[in-house]
C-alpha cells in the first residue's frame, strides 16, 4: 500500500474534482436530468478512454523507450568493437586460407541500401568461417583479450544487453575464448587436439563477430554517417582500407 500510496491519493482528488465539477454543472444550471445524461454518456465513454490510454498511447510510449534503450545499446556495440572488435575480427579473419573468397563481399560500400546488407548475410549463411589457428596465432589472441578482461566484463554487467541476443550470444562466446586460452600456461606445447578445440572457440567467436560487425555497419550507415566513413577505412576485411583520407 506504500507504494502505491501516491496513486491512491491522486485517484480520491480525481474523485473529488468530478464530483465537484457535477455538483457545480447541478448547481448552477440545475436540470438535473441533463446532467444525469451527461453522466452516464461519460461512464459509457470511459472503457474507451482506458482502451485508448492503456494501448494506444502505452505503446507508442514503449516504443520510444525501447527506441531510446536500443541507441545506448548501439553505442556499447561501437565501443565493443572500437576497443575489441575490430582487432579481434583482424586477428582471426587473417588466419581463414578462405578468406578471398568472401573478401569482396565484406568491403562495405557508401551507398549500400539495407537491400546490399541482405544478401551479403544470405551469402554468409553458408559459409564456413574456418580460421586455422597456430600456437603463435593463439598466444597473440590470448594477449590481447587478456588486456582487455575487464572491458569484456563490464559490458557483460550491462543489463541492456538483454535487449539483444545476438551481441550477448558474441560476449559470451569472447569470454569463453578468453577463459579458454588462460587456463593454458604455455600454448606452445599443447598438442594438435587441443588446437583443434580451441579453433573450435575462436571460429565461433569468428562467425558471431562477422554478422554482428555487419550489423553495426548497416546501423553507421542509417545513422551516422561520419563514424560509418572511419569504420570503412578500418574495415579489417579490406586489405587496402588506410585510415587517412586520400581521396
Amino acid at each position: 500500500m506504500k507504494n502505491h500510496s501516491w496513486e491512491i491519493r491522486l485517484g480520491i482528488i480525481l474523485v473529488l474534482c468530478s464530483l465537484a465539477i457535477y455538483t457545480a454543472k447541478f448547481l448552477v444550471l440545475g436540470d438535473p436530468e441533463n446532467t444525469y445524461y451527461y453522466f452516464f454518456n461519460a461512464i459509457g465513454f470511459l472503457p474507451i478512454n482506458v482502451l485508448f490510454v492503456t494501448l494506444i498511447i502505452n505503446q507508442l510510449l514503449s516504443m520510444r523507450s525501447k527506441k531510446e534503450r536500443m541507441e545506448k545499446l548501439n553505442m556499447v556495440i561501437g565501443t565493443f568493437f572500437s576497443e575489441v572488435g575490430t582487432r579481434l575480427l583482424a586477428y582471426v579473419s587473417d588466419c581463414d586460407p578462405e578468406l578471398d573468397s568472401i573478401r569482396s563481399l565484406l568491403i562495405v560500400g557508401n551507398n549500400w541500401s539495407d537491400e546490399d546488407f541482405r544478401k551479403v548475410r544470405a551469402d554468409l549463411s553458408s559459409y564456413s568461417f574456418t580460421a586455422h589457428m597456430t600456437g603463435d596465432t593463439l598466444m597473440e589472441i590470448r594477449r590481447f583479450l587478456q588486456e582487455k578482461r575487464n572491458f569484456l566484463l563490464r559490458l557483460l554487467e550491462n543489463p541492456m544487453l538483454l535487449e539483444h541476443q545476438d551481441f550477448t550470444d558474441l560476449l559470451r562466446a569472447v569470454f569463453h575464448l578468453t577463459e579458454e586460452l588462460e587456463r593454458r600456461e604455455d600454448i606452445d606445447i599443447i598438442p594438435e587436439t587441443d588446437v583443434i578445440h580451441l579453433s573450435g572457440d575462436v571460429n565461433r567467436v569468428y562467425r558471431l563477430i562477422t554478422f554482428e560487425w555487419l550489423s553495426y555497419m548497416r546501423y553507421l550507415e542509417k545513422n551516422y554517417p561520419y563514424l560509418f566513413s572511419l569504420a570503412i577505412r578500418t574495415n579489417p576485411f579490406d586489405e587496402e582500407a588506410s585510415v587517412i583520407v586520400k581521396s
